[in-house]
């Protein structure tokens, strides 16, 4: 085989680290990664797999878990889990070259093993076997694993069969594939097909894969465009691109961002606060790269409104989906007023863009409605040496503001994040000490 693909999964990852190091059994303990300081409303960041045997799902909130069931809690350590992940990740170079793994995310990554079955004498479902038991006996974390013939049948092989399978190991080829994919429902198991898509794929006659290969492509390319491409690829079980090709892949445009969502509604003035320290760290961001910024943009999210109303009134039962990871709305889009510009000349100078950025946040956001997120994003950039000057640029002042920069990060860098603060950091509302003793919007 030229290429033959794990897509090796960490099973309910967060949850089974905090019943390890509790010295907890993952599959008798009923415990919960939560946040209790932020109430009954907050999502659970991953369950044991003991409470996924009750029946509770993945992702759901704290108040939605039924009553009856005694559980733990434990609170999300997002730097515990990187070193547990990372920990993995060195298991796997055990066998593997890093130019034939592609970590996913925290929990999952893909293995081109065909270049190692001749080495090792092992099947690919044998080196699959030989990891999960690796990965037990190491960190006692269980791994499930999806085995296919390109990167697209592993992850569905992954996510559809191996949860069926006493040995955690699910594994497809064409035949397969055919046999046990096409027909399955909801074609939302499937990678890449959101509740979304499913929808317009519904209106159009298909509620499967099977379905969608029957479907024109004509039809396919009038209602998703060049996207097309992938449903018609997938709903054959063909995935052309190689973990090779992901590695070698280098976007055209480049762009850093930041966003949060708040903790509370916040006035107009308020978030005006924390917009100005989310500019600052990301300008800190900039220097550090040393990158300059051409473009920028800014999105602020306003809070639901809440108000009473007449029953007779009140909207048609809004149209949801349930799925592992809870129930959401379809068709809704957020509240919220967003805004971009394109600058004169591309610059990392704090004073320029932190202006800029409030200037749109003036403009555009109604002063008189709660907020609940920010998000802020700089795009177009280039090497600091090569951004362009005008005559008006005063280059002097902005190599002040860079040394500045540099220096904080260099204190932060040494000291930890909340070493060395603006003021705008302590003035009601400010979020940023918080969120520097955070990793991932979660407490270490």
């Amino acid at each position: 085989m030229t290429h033959a693909y794990l897509c090796i999964d960490l099973k309910c990852f967060y949850a089974s680290v905090e019943c390890v190091d509790r010295g907890y059994d993952p599959f008798e303990a009923r415990l919960v990664v939560a946040d209790p300081s932020r109430g009954e409303k907050t999502i659970c960041l991953a369950i044991s797999p003991a409470m996924k045997a009750l029946g509770v799902r993945n992702r759901c909130r704290v108040f939605e878990i039924p009553d009856g069931i005694d559980y733990e809690m434990a609170r999300p350590r997002m730097r515990r889990y990187m070193e547990v992940s990372a920990q993995i990740y060195a298991l796997y170079l055990r066998y593997f070259s890093p130019e034939d793994i592609h970590v996913y995310s925290v929990d999952e990554c893909f293995v081109d093993v065909g270049p190692y079955l001749a080495l090792y004498g092992r099947t690919p479902r044998e080196l699959a076997v030989e990891l999960i038991a690796l990965v037990r006996r190491e960190t006692g974390v269980c791994a499930t694993a999806g085995i296919g013939p390109n990167l697209f049948l592993a992850k569905v092989a992954l996510d559809v069969t191996a949860k069926h399978a006493t040995d955690n190991i699910g594994e497809l080829d064409e035949g397969s594939f055919k046999c046990l994919i096409w027909p399955h429902r909801p074609i939302t198991d499937v990678w890449g097909i959101g509740p979304g898509i499913a929808r317009r794929l519904a209106a159009m006659g298909a509620s499967c894969l099977g379905e969608v290969a029957l479907l024109p492509e004509d039809a396919l390319y009038d209602e998703f465009g060049v996207n097309a491409e992938l449903l018609i690829d997938h709903a054959w079980g063909i995935e052309p691109c190689t973990i090779a090709e992901i590695q070698a892949y280098r976007p055209r445009a480049h762009s850093i961002g930041s966003g949060q969502v708040l903790a509370r509604d916040y006035e107009f003035e308020e978030a005006r606060v924390v917009l100005r320290e989310m500019a600052d760290a990301l300008v800190l961001d900039l220097v550090d790269k040393g990158l300059a910024c051409g473009h920028l943009s800014l999105y602020a999210g306003y809070a639901r409104e809440r108000r009473a109303w007449d029953e007779r009134d009140a909207p048609a039962p809004a149209q949801t989906f349930t799925g592992e990871h809870g129930t959401r709305v379809l068709g809704r889009t957020a509240d919220g007023a967003s805004a971009s510009r394109k600058l004169p000349e591309a610059t990392d100078s704090r004073e320029a863009l932190t202006a800029q950025l409030l200037g749109l946040f003036s403009e555009v956001v109604d002063p008189n409605r709660p907020i609940r997120r920010v998000n802020i994003a700089f795009g177009a950039l280039v090497p600091v040496e090569y951004a362009e000057l005008s005559l008006f640029t005063d280059v002097e002042a902005q190599a002040a503001e860079r040394r500045l920069a540099q220096a904080t990060n260099a204190v932060k860098r040494r000291f930890g994040k909340n070493a060395l603060l603006r003021g705008v950091s302590f003035r009601p509302g400010a979020t940023g000490r918080e969120r520097n003793r955070q990793v991932g919007g979660h407490h270490e």
